[in-house]
């Protein structure tokens, strides 16, 4: 496990303290900084901390994948590896070679880029990377290049392939599927790291509304506090829905709170159980054999899984919101739902 200890004042002011450990994602918004951190680590930007505190680019175990895998279109996949290891393309031919054996395309080995699939130049990218035998391999937005079918198949198949190599790497991304991968989360958002953890945990319990937003869940809310529970709890005012929720968090009555649900655990039913409240389906979009449907309640869109039988656009259902599983944090700054 490495730590991350860095202070950076350009391009973006960021001060992050986080661990690696074996495939780790650092998952942020567009423009939160995630490549300057690489950046950053890698000596191509100035910054204070550690690991390899004032090492200039050259001297840093590192290897860099940047985003888009920048190979020259001019030359065949061993040279853009060969380039790697400086002096002559023909003298670094077999070691070229070996890596691209490592990552099987050893039979592509002559072939230019334009030749190559969006998965094949990910490999000669990362081959390339592994020129230098790094302690920590750097990957900028690795499956962004990818179209949307591929990026999971080629993201797991990048994920496999480092771990069989042994390698630690750091992969700044915005595709949460990538995440759901990894071994480790870092969020980064506002300047800092707002959670981290292994992936698993990460995902399935978000520590606040922005992580929630960063971990792509749908059904992020405010409301206002208008009395509190004797148990913990309080009941608030969904003012987008009109309706009343009981929320797992102590808050004083005025309070403003964040609150999300899963979308897997909203109850969608066609004949309303007591105690349901009453929505409109207006959105329904099948996915991998389901149906996620967009339930207009009040003012507000509700997300929520529902099965092949799904009710239809049109449709009034009953809405169930289980308070075991909705989540809710002080409100400390906005957000877009």
């Amino acid at each position: 496990m490495m730590r991350v200890q860095l202070r950076i004042a350009q391009p973006c002011r960021l001060a992050v303290d986080f661990e690696v450990d074996g495939f780790t994602v650092l998952l942020g918004a567009s423009g939160a900084g995630k490549s300057t951190v690489l950046k950053a680590l890698a000596g191509l930007l100035p910054s204070a901390g550690q690991p390899w505190a004032g090492l200039p680019p050259q001297q840093r175990p590192v290897g860099y994948m940047p985003q888009g895998h920048a190979l020259f279109p001019h030359l065949r996949a061993w040279q853009n590896v060969a380039y790697a290891f400086g002096g002559s393309l023909r003298a670094r031919r077999e070691q070229a070679l070996e890596l691209l054996d490592a990552v099987a395309l050893g039979d592509r080995a002559q072939h230019f880029p334009d030749q190559l699939s969006g998965g094949q130049q990910q490999r000669v990218a990362l081959a390339r990377a592994l020129a230098r035998s790094p302690q920590l391999l750097l990957l900028d937005e690795p499956t962004s290049a990818l179209d949307a079918h591929l990026r999971e198949a080629v993201g797991a198949e990048l994920i496999a392939r480092l771990r069989r190599l042994g390698i630690a790497a750091l992969a700044a991304t915005h595709d949460v599927a990538l995440a759901a991968m990894a071994d480790r989360v870092v969020l980064l958002d506002d300047g800092g790291i707002v959670q981290q953890g292994a992936a698993a945990e990460v995902l399935a319990q978000p520590g606040g509304i922005a992580a929630a937003a960063l971990l792509g869940r749908r059904n992020r809310f405010e409301a206002v506090v208008t009395a509190v529970g004797s148990d913990g709890s309080c009941i608030a005012r969904w003012e987008a829905g009109g309706i009343e929720l009981r929320l797992p968090l102590l808050a004083a009555p005025g309070a403003r709170v964040d609150w999300m649900i899963d979308e897997a655990a909203v109850g969608v039913h066609r004949a309303a159980p007591a105690g349901a409240w009453r929505g409109r389906i207006e959105h329904r979009l099948p996915r991998d054999g389901r149906h996620l449907l967009g339930i207009r309640i009040g003012e507000a869109l509700l997300w929520a899984w529902s099965a092949n039988d799904a009710p239809a656009p049109g449709d009034e259902v009953g809405v169930e919101l289980p308070s075991a599983a909705l989540r809710a944090w002080v409100r400390s700054h906005s957000f877009a739902d």
